[in-house]
This record gives structure tokens, C-alpha cells and sequence, in this order.
């Protein structure tokens, strides 16, 4: 009998979930373009002026999120002078991708590479954040010809002592892993998004309507969320691989950092990166924690126009 009762419990939370899944993706749809690479459909929204001068930028997010993260209000305010390409990641927000083990900054950049081209975007300045850390500096490494510049907001780049999470891990495992997030991820999700967005934002407030705002709710979907895992999981190996080349990264690199984040330790992450890639610049900011470009969008907005300005000066000498 109670193994019957647990099996319509599981079916009824599936059920939940299908319904919330469908309800999730009517209030927040996508809001750009989908662009076809190898392995992935990648949705990307390309936002502001195209007769502009300066390198686009292109904005990449970090885990547990999606473009919208980056948008607002960072992006919304480049895109007034810019031109501002914001991608979900492979397996976030709208884009999709073949397999939960694309997970790694190589994979990632391979595709993300691809959906540039096929948007005509050769050089470009890179806005990377947390996870998407690590893929900027992989990109820098893997396609110097397409990173024009870097900027690291509160990056991911080092291994660090633990680990991502014993549900993350839980999620990766095979049979257990999917009937956990086709079942109560979502129901559950609701209750937890919220603090858990609280806790990134510390020691500063997170902002009125940012659940809502950054479409958060699209991480409950399985799909997603399962995606989301892997990406956690597998990105400690990732960067003990590529961290060794970061010194032969060529691009000019500015690293913006919380002194007070607790997610990503700047001294773990970005005062050895800055210390070792050749072009970089550091900027902590005392009593902010991870969320920086939130914290301080003037700043961030600054140190962006002083690079599109220095590169572009660079082209026109080299002319």
C-alpha cells in the first residue's frame, strides 16, 4: 500500500510540475531571437544602437539565472549607448542544449562562438558574471580573435575547497536525479527561490521585484534545473584544466569584485586572477557582496566605457 501511496504522490507532483512549467513559461517568455549552433538553439537579445562605433558587448550570466539577470539593470543602461548582446546560456532561460553534459566553459564557448558568427559580431567585449567567469576567461583563451576585452564581474576562475551543493549533486545522479526535478523541484522551488536570491544579494538588499524581474521562476523547470546542476558540478574540474593557460590571455581584463561576497571569495577567484593574466585590472569594492553590477551599475558602466573607448582608440591607431 505505501508503495502505491508514494506512487501517486509522485504523480500528482509531476502533474504540479507540468502545469507550473507551462504557467512559469507564459509569464515570462522569451524576449529575443533563436539562433541555431551544434548542439544548442541559443536564445539571444541583441538591444540597443548598431551604428555605433565601439565593440558590441556581449553580457553572459552565471548560474542559477538567466539573460534577464544581466539586463537589469546593467544591460538596459549599456544598450542607451551600446550595442548589447545578452545569450542564455546553453540549458538556461530560453535556450536550449542536447545533452545535461554541455555543461563546461569549452563547451559552452564552442557554441556561444558560433551563434556570434551567425549574428555577423566579430569582436566584442565580454560582460561575464560569477559562473560565466570561467567562460569568459575560456573564451579569451580559446578565441582571442573574437574576445576584444573582459569584463569580470564577482568571476568564478579557481578551484575552491567543497563543493557546489549536496543538492546539486543529488540532481546529477541518473534515474534519481530527473524524477527529483520532474516531481518537486518546482513545488518546492517556489517557497525557497526567494531567500535563496536574498542570500546572494548580501550584505545589500535584494531589489524590489527582482524574482519577478530577472524571470528567476524559469530555473524551477526540469529542463533547467537539471542543467543548472551540471553546470555546478562539473565546473571545478573545468577550471583546475584551464586555469594553468590564464597567463597567455591577451585581452585587456578588468576584474570587479565584492570584498564582502560570500558566493564567490574574491580571494579565492579574483585577486589570483588579476595577479596572473598579464592586462588586468582589479577593483574591489568594500562591503559589497556578489551581485556587483546591482550594487554599483554606475561604476561597472565606467570601467565598460573606459575599455570600449581604449580599444577603439587602439583600432584607429592600428589603422
Amino acid at each position: 500500500m505505501s508503495l502505491v501511496v508514494v506512487a501517486l504522490a509522485l504523480a500528482v507532483l509531476a502533474l504540479i510540475t507540468q502545469t507550473g512549467v507551462v504557467a512559469v513559461q507564459r509569464a515570462y517568455p522569451a524576449q529575443g531571437r533563436m539562433v541555431e549552433v551544434a548542439g544548442a538553439s541559443l536564445h539571444v537579445l541583441d538591444i540597443g544602437p548598431r551604428d555605433t562605433t565601439s565593440p558590441p558587448i556581449v553580457m553572459l550570466h552565471g548560474a542559477s539565472s538567466n539573460l534577464e539577470t544581466m539586463r537589469r539593470p546593467l544591460g538596459d543602461l549599456l544598450a542607451k549607448t551600446h550595442r548589447v548582446i545578452l545569450i542564455d546560456r546553453p540549458g538556461h532561460g530560453w535556450s536550449s542544449r542536447a545533452r545535461l553534459s554541455d555543461s563546461t566553459p569549452a563547451i559552452q564557448g564552442r557554441m556561444i562562438d558560433e551563434a556570434l558568427a551567425k549574428l555577423g559580431i566579430g569582436r566584442a567585449i565580454f560582460v561575464v558574471h560569477s559562473w560565466a567567469g570561467a567562460l569568459g576567461a575560456q573564451m579569451a583563451l580559446d578565441y582571442p580573435d573574437r574576445v576584444a576585452g573582459l569584463v569580470m564581474l564577482a568571476p568564478v576562475a579557481y578551484p575552491w575547497r567543497g563543493g557546489v551543493g549536496w543538492y546539486n549533486k543529488l540532481i546529477t545522479m541518473p534515474l534519481i536525479g530527473p524524477l527529483l526535478a520532474h516531481t518537486i523541484t518546482l513545488p518546492l522551488g517556489y517557497f525557497l527561490t526567494e531567500p535563496g536570491a536574498r542570500s546572494v544579494f548580501a550584505p545589500q538588499a535584494m531589489p524590489d521585484g527582482f524574482v519577478e524581474n530577472s524571470a528567476t521562476p524559469l530555473l524551477l523547470r526540469p529542463c533547467e534545473f537539471l542543467a543548472n546542476a551540471w553546470d555546478l558540478v562539473t565546473l571545478k574540474a573545468a577550471v583546475i584544466e584551464q586555469a594553468p593557460r590564464y597567463a597567455t590571455i591577451k585581452a585587456p581584463v578588468v576584474v570587479i569584485a565584492g570584498d564582502a561576497d560570500k558566493t564567490v571569495w574574491p580571494t579565492i577567484h579574483s585577486r589570483p586572477f588579476a595577479a596572473t593574466v598579464p592586462n588586468a585590472k582589479l577593483i574591489l569594492l568594500p562591503g559589497v557582496g556578489h551581485m556587483v553590477m546591482d550594487a554599483e551599475p554606475d561604476l561597472v558602466m565606467h570601467e565598460i566605457d573606459a575599455m570600449t573607448r581604449e580599444i577603439a582608440h587602439s583600432a584607429v591607431a592600428a589603422d
